[in-house]
């Protein structure tokens, strides 16, 4: 191996959508066979508490790539049609910070984090529709400088891109295989005298759960479906019914795509200069608790995802449950590169946790709950909060997840009540029966719990009120 003496770690870091900490083969939940992804786990730090700080695809993603939360960013629901929501204009992305410091960067697949074309004009030059756009190069871009993208388009077995001209590139292949293709040419073809941080964004295990390809559905053609206990009769059962076989299949099939990827690695002899990160943006009901919108929810199989960090030699191997949230990501990347935080960021460098050779890492800083919300989304509820003069940001559910309970309190939009639920996790782990708090004095744990959030609260500036 060639080993790096002078300059910073090359940075993979790789993040299918919708993919849930159940659907890692060597966990044992779901019945999903994940080979390189279970042996990259063992080379890996596997963080058992990686929390979605917002369960929904735009809002996480852009905690993901900032380390700030989604009422920084601007981005409070998905970047869609009629909204105008989209990443802030002024944030500075891990793509800036990584370019600042030297590295060559890129950036393929799904973005998401972009405003719809069709926002501003009905037919754009790219040929992008409803929620898609062509992202030009410049400061939308946001420190990427290889790009290879789409902002939103759910075409796994026909998808199409955009360099740096509005001309859509159409591909008859499977996304993954695709991105990782072009991956692959971006690391073979790469300026080896920089470090490179590559970022590949995959949309399946997303729906539409149907478009996998046929090799990787036959592996569960024949399975026999079982169900999480939290999965009960109703219409997401049925949902669960048609689709987890394919569900699977995707995360089988993300796996060997993966594999390829670190194959790649050890042909190039960079293998022990490259941090890798696998993780998702939020995790997939697949019928649980009758919930038929698949995520953006507080329940487990919405908001833990895998989160796997390896760099051979530097960071240690095992399981760990400190509590790391989305806009931890970046922070703790930068840290694990001896790289400068902004102060701007609001996630926790947590690199001290995952460097080998440190025997006793410190804990004293380390958050002890991670921050959960939702702000509300639909167009109708926005137009009525633009007309009535109400902060639409106010509204939502606003919750913790610490390493045994999660505590929710709702507020419907229009609404002034407030309902707050209690999860013990540990005692309950498929949540099926949650405590309704409405004396918080005696309870102790909702308490407890109820003084982390107005903490969380407070210190990012919400609105969300709490009686």
């Amino acid at each position: 191996m060639n080993r790096m003496t002078d300059r910073k770690p090359n940075i993979l870091f790789v993040f299918p959508d919708q993919w849930r900490k159940q659907a890692v083969g060597f966990l044992g939940e779901d019945p999903v066979m994940t080979p390189n992804i279970d042996r990259f786990a063992k080379e890996s730090m596997f963080l058992d508490n990686a929390i979605s700080c917002f369960p929904l695809c735009s809002p996480n993603r852009s905690s993901m790539l900032t380390g700030r939360y989604p009422l920084s960013t601007g981005v409070t629901t998905n970047c869609k049609l009629g909204l105008d929501i989209a990443l802030n204009a002024d944030e500075k992305t891990i793509g800036n910070m990584l370019k600042d410091a030297g590295y060559a960067t890129g950036y393929i697949g799904k973005w998401h984090l972009d405003l719809p074309e069709q926002n501003r004009e009905p037919e754009p030059a790219s040929g992008a529709r409803h929620w898609d756009a062509y992202t030009p190069p410049g400061e939308k871009r946001y420190g990427f400088d290889f790009w290879y993208a789409y902002n939103a388009y759910d075409r796994h077995l026909a998808p199409h891109y955009w360099k740096d001209t509005p001309e859509m590139i159409e591909v008859d292949e499977w996304s993954l295989q695709h991105e990782t293709d072009v991956a692959a040419s971006f690391i073979r073809n790469r300026d080896k005298e920089k470090p490179f941080a590559l970022f590949v964004s995959w949309n399946p295990p997303h729906q539409p759960f149907g478009e996998v390809p046929d090799r990787y559905k036959a592996m569960y053609a024949d399975m026999e479906l079982e169900f999480r206990p939290n999965v009960l009769e109703g219409e997401a059962k049925r949902q669960a019914v048609e689709h987890l076989r394919d569900y699977y299949a995707a995360v089988t099939g993300m796996d060997e795509q993966f594999g390829r990827l670190l194959g790649l690695l050890r042909e190039e002899g960079i293998e022990d200069d490259t941090i890798v990160v696998l993780t998702s943006d939020h995790g997939e009901l697949m019928g649980a608790h009758d919930w038929t919108e698949h995520k953006n929810i507080w329940y487990e199989e919405a908001i833990v995802v895998p989160c796997m960090f390896r760099w051979p030699g530097k960071v240690k191997s095992g399981r760990d449950g400190t509590m790391f949230n989305s806009v931890d990501l970046v922070p703790t990347l930068l840290g694990l590169a001896d790289l400068p935080v902004p102060d701007r960021v609001q996630g926790t460098d947590l690199s001290a946790v995952m460097r080998e050779g440190v025997l006793e890492p410190p804990r004293r800083a380390n958050p002890s709950s991670a921050f959960i919300c939702h702000y509300p989304g639909a167009l109708s509820e926005h137009r009525e909060a633009a007309e009535s003069g109400r902060n639409i940001n106010a509204f939502g559910w606003r919750g913790v997840r610490t390493a045994q309970h999660t505590y929710v309190v709702k507020r419907p939009f229009g609404s002034s009540a407030t309902e707050r639920l209690l999860y013990d996790n540990m005692a309950d782990p498929y949540q099926l029966s949650p405590k309704r708090i409405d004396d918080l004095p005696a309870d102790a744990a909702a308490g407890k719990l109820e003084g982390e959030l107005r903490h969380w609260l407070e210190r990012i500036g919400d609105p969300f009120m709490l009686d």
